[in-house]
């Protein structure tokens, strides 16, 4: 079959080319002026100088506003243990602090083990790039550009300038090599994650948190319900049950008098800005003309009775203006009273429709086994279950939809989301379109104007802006689909992100990267696109004609994600932007703006891991075909490493803790690019009859299929379950002791690879920097083991777990699992402090109508803002410590 090989023009687009026969038979690709080295520079240098711009400008105004750039070395909200040390206050102190901690700093003092993964696995991205670098850059490269091809700059080092087909051999045989250490890293980690996960959540600290004893069982039958019941269903190691019931009147009453509460604090705070304006301008006035000034006992009450602000009724159609502070306290009163009153009457027993049940067992040990066993004979009752859920991650709306609506609404869900990613190929494809600007120019006439524009514009059209619009329209797809996901009945914020990871992948393995490059070979292959996909067999093919025309893409895309991207995660600008105008111009009561203030912000795993896992998969895929953009891969992971590493430490408080299930996803993930590499090069190697390479590298794709699904069938249950008998262990059975004996020997004595090097008599620090690291890494089995991860976790600032080991009261623990509206009191009123006291007459006042209330912990400047210590917030009414469960 003939077929055409896409290369850039000279304004730095993808073009089509003619395939041209070579004396010898074989293709020969031609290329046209071409010019990637000018696109890529065209993206380089403006992206470069934005990014040392935003660097500048964060060095600047780091110190400047700490609650932006480093809540965690001071916060009040963090407990002092946990916050980041900072040794210096000079402008590049931070640099030092950053040398000095290790990434397992971030693991004791988040006690969140997703934070130290994704930098462990934006580690392996790198690691896995740069061995690839390793592995082709002095094979692949030199055979390429010796290929008999034409082509020049970038184009050279790729497989698109090989017309030789015996050259062949050395792609099949190094995408073997490569992908086959591909397989193992990603096995190895794997490995690795077994033993992480269990040593963490077996340590003390963790195995007695009360969550780590409790499940959440959905589709709960009535009878489990009771606690008469509760032996029946859950077995002897069951100790207490919280039922999960509808309560929808409870939820809305909860969060109309909240909504209540937050309206009297902004009128009260009006009240006192407005008294206090008042009695300034009084005094001013009178000691002008008396010269004395007055009492400033009696300011207060002429000024508040001059400043009350009103509220428009409409009784009986008529408008009527009364009292704003008076109205709203009769209205929060109601409230709390109709709430108190919906609380004596409801009953948790009676579930009026569906309903779940949280469940505490005796021990970890206990939980796992409830987890993994069947607790009921009907079908779809007490399923689908949780273990490790905390009350602050559940979705209480979620928790009593039935179980023939659940299953339903994952489905509309799925086809939802499923219809989003197709149909976001338009906006998509577009993007691919104008990245080939230059050919577009040359073949639609309406654009021809473009051809007479000068070559960096075009290169700035064609490599600069494709990639930052790609970026900006794949950000929002997460918000998406995490809204889809929460409103068709995912029942914690947990499962939600693992649910938006999954998809967000797809989507970025198809939108990103697929899509992007079959587009970016120009407009006629949207038509060949649509007739190829009813014949699936056809894909090699496709990916062998448009994978290596569209490299010089993600060249350009790689170096925007690396420079400017990175940067803008230290300079966070848009959040910058929002606190200074909204605690400025919006924030008018001391809650709000402590909310703001000590906001710490969060992070996304379902939208994080996929997007590099994307990176990788592309770099992967692209490794024998252009081996140039895992330089470029390398290069973009490690600034982003660097940038999101100083974040975890400085800025960042994990809002979701994923218990290492998106790590063990991402992993599965990046062997995308392996299956996607190799089919590119069965599809090469078959249009151009290197037979030879093709039965090498088709027979290494069926040997990956099954080293994968045998991966996936043997460590599946241990990624997803603790071992029962690890266990028991750490719940104090020490009869199962003896299972551990041979890790704890395998641990002490030297391995195979470390017994190699001794009996080799090398130097000692040959076996220390050279054998060691092997042995770790090539014996996972050893190294990898729960004796020998618990030693790791142990070898480090333990003290810093050990320290949070929880310790519950009884009232504690009767409400944990209880839905916040059936516990939750009515919030105090928090007014700032002022000079003439008004917020001490409010507080009175709330006190006398039955409300709490308080003017500690913040107090109101001349200028009518509100200020607090930021180090310790102790006196401040609506915080407190959190309970870890």
């Amino acid at each position: 079959m003939d077929f055409q090989t896409g290369h850039n023009d000279s304004h730095g687009g993808v073009v089509i080319f003619d395939d041209h026969r070579a004396d010898n038979g074989h293709s020969m690709i031609q290329p046209k002026n071409s010019s990637a080295l000018t696109t890529v520079l065209s993206a380089f240098v403006p992206t470069w100088l934005t990014s040392l711009g935003f660097i500048m400008i964060f060095i600047l105004i780091r110190q400047r506003f700490p609650n932006i750039y480093a809540p965690r070395t001071y916060m009040g909200t963090i407990p002092e243990r946990h916050r980041t040390p900072s040794s210096s206050r000079a402008f590049l102190g931070w640099l030092r602090s950053m040398r000095k901690l290790p990434d397992k700093f971030i693991l004791y003092h988040h006690q969140c083990l997703d934070a130290y993964l994704f930098l462990r696995f934006l580690r392996t991205a790198i690691f896995i790039c740069v061995v690839g670098c390793c592995f082709t850059w002095p094979i692949l490269m030199p055979v390429n550009a010796a290929g008999g091809g034409s082509a020049t700059d970038f184009e050279k080092t790729g497989i698109g300038n090989v017309v030789k087909t015996r050259f062949f051999y050395a792609h099949a045989v190094l995408a073997c090599v490569f992908f086959g250490f591909v397989l193992f890293t990603v096995a190895r980690e794997r490995l690795w994650l077994v033993g992480l996960r269990q040593a963490w959540f077996l340590s003390k600290p963790n195995a007695e948190r009360l969550s780590s004893r409790t499940v959440l069982f959905l589709s709960a039958p009535n009878e489990a319900l009771s606690e008469a019941n509760m032996k029946t269903y859950f077995g002897d190691a069951a100790v207490r049950i919280w039922p999960v019931t509808k309560a929808e009147e409870l939820e809305a009453l909860v969060s109309d008098r909240n909504e209540k509460v937050e309206k009297l604090e902004a009128a009260e705070m009006s009240l006192i800005r407005r008294a206090n304006r008042r009695a300034r301008r009084y005094l001013r006035k009178n000691s002008q003309q008396n010269g004395a000034e007055p009492s400033r006992v009696d300011l207060p009450n002429a000024a508040i009775k001059s400043s009350r602000p009103k509220h428009s009724l409409k009784v009986l159609g008529i408008g009527k203006k009364v009292d704003a502070i008076e109205w709203l306290r009769e209205q929060v009163k109601s409230k709390q009273d109709e709430i108190e009153g919906l609380r004596t009457s409801y009953d948790p027993g009676d579930p009026q429709g569906a309903a779940a049940v949280f469940v505490e067992f005796n021990t970890l040990a206990d939980a796992q086994r409830a987890c993994q066993q069947v607790a009921s004979a009907d079908v779809l009752a007490l399923n689908p279950r949780y273990v490790g859920v905390t009350p602050n991650e559940v979705v209480w709306d979620n928790l009593t939809i039935p179980n023939t609506r659940r299953i339903s609404q994952e489905g509309i869900a799925s086809a939802i989301i499923t219809a989003t990613i197709v149909f976001w190929s338009i906006p998509t494809g577009f993007v691919g379109l104008v990245s080939n600007i230059g050919r577009l120019a040359e073949t639609v006439e309406w654009l021809s104007f473009l051809k007479g524009l000068p070559k960096p514009i075009i290169g700035l059209l064609s490599g600069l802006l494709p990639p930052l619009a790609l970026s900006t329209l794949s950000s929002h797809v997460p918000i998406i689909f995490r809204y889809i996901f929460k409103t068709f009945g995912s029942p914690t914020t947990t499962a939600t992100e693992l649910k938006v990871q999954k998809w967000y992948y797809v989507f970025q393995v198809v939108q990103v990267f697929l899509v992007t490059t079959v587009f970016s070979s120009g407009a006629a292959v949207a038509s060949e696109l649509l007739e190829r996909a009813r014949d699936p067999t056809s894909i090699p093919e496709l990916l062998a004609k448009q994978l290596p025309s569209a490299s010089n893409f993600y060249l350009t895309y790689f170096i925007i994600q690396g420079t400017t991207s990175a940067a803008d995660n230290l300079l966070n600008y848009s959040d910058l932007i929002e606190y200074l105008l909204l605690e400025r111009y919006v924030d008018r009561t001391p809650r709000e703006k402590f909310n703001r203030y000590t906001s710490m912000k969060g992070i996304a795993w379902g939208k994080l891991f996929p997007k590099f896992a994307n990176f990788a998969i592309i770099a992967i895929a692209y490794s024998c075909i252009a081996p140039l953009v895992l330089g470029f891969a390398a290069a973009g992971l490690a600034l982003y490493y660097f940038s999101y590493r100083y974040n975890l430490l400085f800025v960042i408080q994990p809002k979701i803790d994923t218990k290492g299930q998106a790590y063990i996803l991402a992993l599965q993930h990046l062997l995308t690019g392996v299956y996607i590499g190799e089919l590119a090069l069965v599809g090469i190697f078959a249009l151009r009859k290197a037979t030879g390479p093709f039965v090498i590298v088709a027979a290494f794709f069926v040997m990956t299929i099954i080293f994968n699904a045998l991966m996936n069938k043997y460590l599946a249950p241990l990624e997803e379950f603790l071992p029962t008998e690890l266990a028991s262990v750490a719940d104090g059975d020490h009869e199962s002791t003896p299972l551990l004996r041979s890790a704890e020997v395998g641990t002490r004595a030297a391995s195979p690879i470390q017994r190699l090097g001794q009996h080799a008599r090398l130097p000692p620090t040959v076996l220390r920097h050279v054998f060691n690291p092997l042995a770790r890494f090539f014996e996972p089995h050893i190294f990898a083991s729960y004796q020998a991860m618990r030693s790791w976790i142990e070898n480090g600032d333990y003290d810093a777990i050990v320290q949070d080991t929880p310790e519950y009261k009884e009232e504690d623990l009767k409400k944990a699992y209880l839905n916040p509206a059936l516990t939750s009191p009515t919030p105090v009123i928090w007014l700032a402090k002022d000079e003439f006291d008004v917020s001490g007459i409010e507080v009175r006042e709330n006190e006398e109508c039955g409300l709490k209330a308080s003017d500690k912990g913040a107090w109101l400047l001349r200028n009518g803002n509100v200020r607090w210590r930021g180090e310790d917030f102790t006196d401040v009414p609506v915080w407190k410590e959190k309970v870890r469960y």
